[in-house]
């Protein structure tokens, strides 16, 4: 059998990726030097990326990257990233980091988007360390597929079907004439809203209304806001600042996680373009409704949170953080009422718009998903009506309806198989974990939440969990992010058969 994948095409720009990624690691570098810290874990690391990423180039000059090694390329990536994202931790040998299964599922929570830690202590790890973390969270927002897109311009339609795979947009190929100008535009976008966050943030501090902001902090949470992914330097999350930076990351999480082209184009003055979004109008309805309901239970149910101020923000934070994927906390929700957990733990299943940096199943499927189903309703009583799906007025293809229902299922199925796994395991392992706590870890990890409920809870650690879950759940978070299709290609033999 002679494969049809030319695994080495893949594999060559796996290694332009990599080299690359010796760029984002001279931040934390220069950092430990200023700090006076060990500078070994990242000088390392850079040479191991420039040589690992050589040495992969070399494989082949041949750039024609057709679609089958795409798919390669892509779930390679994601993974070669968090491999080598995981050498710092390593070196540095500090804390449960230290050990390789952790510090790869770190790295992998990180480069995924998810925010799932597996840090004890953080006092252990230098700034430096905690701000790699930050940075590959950044890095796997949209940065590292904007950055992919780029170097893989001048392969055409190859780079548009990349940066599909991700935006889950059309439209993102009419932005410019070139893939290369879009990619470049976006990412400046991306870019700059982080940079607005940083501004912003320290200047609550400079203010008087931010206190605990540092210049670090006010560098490190933006990385990880914008993006969507929820590390934080603090283990308190976002409890550990005032109100008003609360507020202003609420607004922030929500911006990750809107469709990067409808904000391009709100900026460019076209504003019709957000009341014309049936997803937009759906977005925002689920992050108030929800927001509303879990404040009404909270003011119903208790805990006090201290007012009524403080209960509206701190339930907006959390339903925003979770529906986002982002995965910051506002306050220990694990003391909250079992309803309003509840509430928090369908927002995972949710997501943000599509195109943006955020991850799950995402609104736009969802809300195609209720038009379908609202549709069948009415052809059920009415079988000769002929009534087509709309979205913002466009009529929606019925082979996409079906990949849409097909998508949900299977995300579902993956997550009750990763519940059923993780109790299992941690049963043979004689840790005990409820089957609620189970779940919100398996969804947490596969749709790239983070904190879950329980022995998962904003303020815990994944570092309990024995090593056969934990190499379940990295499986779980890397095949999640990438939207399960590239990984599922891979384990078809039709695929690799000529």
């Amino acid at each position: 059998m002679r494969i049809r994948v030319d695994w080495r095409v893949s594999c060559s720009l796996v290694g332009t990726i990599l080299k690359w990624l010796a760029v984002p690691l001279a931040f934390p570098l220069a950092l430990a030097v200023y700090d006076g810290v060990d500078v070994v874990p990242f000088v390392a690391t850079i040479l191991v990326t420039l040589s690992l990423g050589a040495g992969l180039e070399r494989l082949t000059d041949d750039r024609d990257l057709g679609a089958r090694e795409a798919f390669l390329m892509v779930s390679l990536a994601w993974f070669s990233i968090a491999a080598v994202g995981a050498v710092p931790f390593v070196l540095a040998g500090n804390g449960s980091l230290a050990h390789p299964l952790d510090a790869l599922f770190e790295s992998m929570s990180g480069v995924t988007t998810t925010g799932a830690t597996a840090i004890t202590d953080f006092d252990a790890h230098s700034r430096a360390i905690l701000l790699w973390r930050q940075l590959i969270q950044w890095l796997g927002g949209l940065g590292i597929l904007v950055l992919a897109t780029a170097i893989l311009s001048r392969l055409g339609v190859a780079g548009a079907q990349l940066m599909e795979t991700e935006t889950q947009t059309r439209d993102v190929t009419k932005l410019t004439p070139r893939i290369s100008e879009t990619a470049r535009l976006l990412w400046s976008l991306y870019i700059g809203i982080t940079v607005a966050q940083m501004g912003l943030l320290y200047v609550l501090h400079l203010l008087g209304l931010a206190p605990n902001m540092t210049l670090y902090d006010a560098v490190a949470h933006p990385l990880t806001t914008v993006s969507t992914s929820g590390f934080s330097p603090r283990p308190e999350s976002l409890a550990a600042f005032s109100p008003a930076v609360q507020w202003v990351t609420t607004a922030f999480m929500a911006v990750g996680a809107t469709n990067f082209i409808l904000i391009y184009l709100v900026l460019q003055g076209r504003f019709e373009r957000l009341y014309r979004s049936d997803e937009f109008r759906f977005y925002v309805g689920v992050l108030l409704g929800f927001g509303a309901a879990v404040a009404a239970l909270l003011a119903v149910e208790g805990p006090s949170l201290g007012g009524v101020e403080a209960t509206v923000r701190h339930a907006l934070f959390q339903v925003v953080s979770i529906t986002t994927t982002t995965g910051y906390a506002s306050v220990d929700f694990n003391d909250w009422s079992a309803s309003a957990k509840n509430l928090l733990f369908v927002c995972m299943f949710i997501g943000g718009m599509a195109g943006s940096t955020t991850c799950s199943i995402k609104a736009l499927r969802w809300l195609v998903v209720l038009k379908a189903f609202r549709r069948d309703l009415f052809v059920a009583g009415h079988p000769a009506a002929v009534r087509p799906v709309r979205l913002s007025g466009e009529v929606v293809d019925e082979g996409t309806i079906r990949d849409i229902y097909a998508y949900t299922l299977v995300s579902l199925v993956f997550f009750m198989a990763g519940t059923v796994f993780v109790v299992l395991d941690t049963a043979r392992y004689g840790l005990t974990i409820g089957e609620f706590d189970a779940m919100s870890a398996a969804a947490a990890t596969f749709f790239n939440v983070g904190p879950g409920f329980g022995v998962v809870g904003p303020f815990e650690t994944y570092e309990v969990f024995p090593p056969a879950t934990k190499v379940a759940m990295i499986l779980l978070m890397w095949t999640g992010r990438i939207e399960i299709i590239p990984v599922l290609v891979l384990l078809t033999p039709a695929y690799w058969r000529r």
